[in-house]
């Protein structure tokens, strides 16, 4: 007997009066939130390209043609030494910051996913203590300057190499891995590490990607500890640098200022603030398909 081919018909849902009016409040809000987003980013970036001889007010420079733009303040920062010198600072820091983050809290995370470890309690307990007492800046500092790291640069991320919160992430992501695949490689004659090497580091680019993100983030902006540990100019990172440009302008003190050439203080600012996002803008969009999958993932178990 021939079987008959049902056709499936698909219906339209006509949008009701009530989906409609949904559909218009929510394209208004999204609107409203791409000006509160822009208009910032807009706002700085005119403010960077404003020249010397502009008279206006600040809703006028807004809208300056770009014909009218001014170079002159990226012109000061790029021929900078002292720009230069703490943009390098920066990176290294990043770099060598993220590196050294990743080596610690991967194997600490992998330790505490593995369900038959030994004093598993216990050191939980010890990974959760620095994260709900904080001891304060002055034992942390004694301690830096006691190991002979003030005025170099590993004292900004030694202190913070290890998250508490990247960590548990990290570990929930380990512990929703299959178990089997680690019996399967032990049973071959894999120890930890090689497992650690072989099969859970090849599954996990999404959360180390966004865990490195997290800690760049974190190296890339911090400010407080290099004023504390880094007093020599010559190891300045960038932040330190933009902190002390906006403190001489705030207070009319532009020696500073002046070391950047003839630009007005306030592009020479908004151009630090771009230059200084450039490292993040070129990272994310190669990040961004790891990010979401590794923050959902990671925290499920969390």
């Amino acid at each position: 007997m021939k079987k008959k081919n049902k056709q499936v018909t698909s219906v339209a849902v006509k949008p009701t009066a009530a989906d409609r009016g949904f559909n218009i409040v929510v394209d208004i809000f999204m609107v409203f939130i791409l000006i509160v987003i822009v208009l910032p980013l807009w706002s700085t970036l005119t403010l960077s390209f404003r020249p010397v001889n502009f008279i206006g007010t600040y809703t006028e420079g807004m809208f300056l043609p770009p014909w009218e733009w001014s170079i002159a303040a990226y012109e000061s920062l790029l021929g900078n030494n002292g720009f230069l010198i703490a943009f390098w600072n920066s990176i290294k820091i990043l770099v060598e910051g993220v590196i050294c983050a990743l080596i610690l809290t991967i194997p600490l995370a992998y330790g505490l996913s593995v369900k038959d470890l030994r004093g598993k309690k216990l050191i939980t307990v010890f990974v959760l203590i620095p994260y709900i007492f904080n001891v304060g800046i002055i034992p942390v500092y004694l301690l830096i300057a006691k190991l002979g790291l003030t005025n170099h640069l590993q004292s900004v991320f030694l202190p913070v190499a290890i998250s508490t919160y990247n960590c548990i992430i990290m570990r929930s992501f380990f512990e929703g891995i299959p178990n089997e695949l680690r019996e399967s490689a032990s049973i071959d004659g894999c120890n930890e590490l090689q497992i650690l090497i072989k099969i859970i580091l090849p599954l996990s680019k999404a959360i180390i990607m966004t865990i490195g993100l997290y800690y760049g983030v974190a190296f890339w902006n911090d400010y407080f500890r290099p004023m504390l540990y880094l007093t020599r100019d010559y190891l300045r990172p960038l932040p330190i640098l933009l902190r002390n440009i906006l403190l001489a302008a705030g207070m009319n003190e532009f020696v500073e200022a002046r070391a950047f050439g003839n630009a007005p203080v306030e592009a020479i600012k908004a151009a630090s603030v771009f230059l200084s996002a450039i490292p993040m803008v070129i990272a994310y969009p190669f990040i961004q398909k790891y990010f979401t999958k590794g923050t959902l993932l990671g925290s499920v178990k969390g």
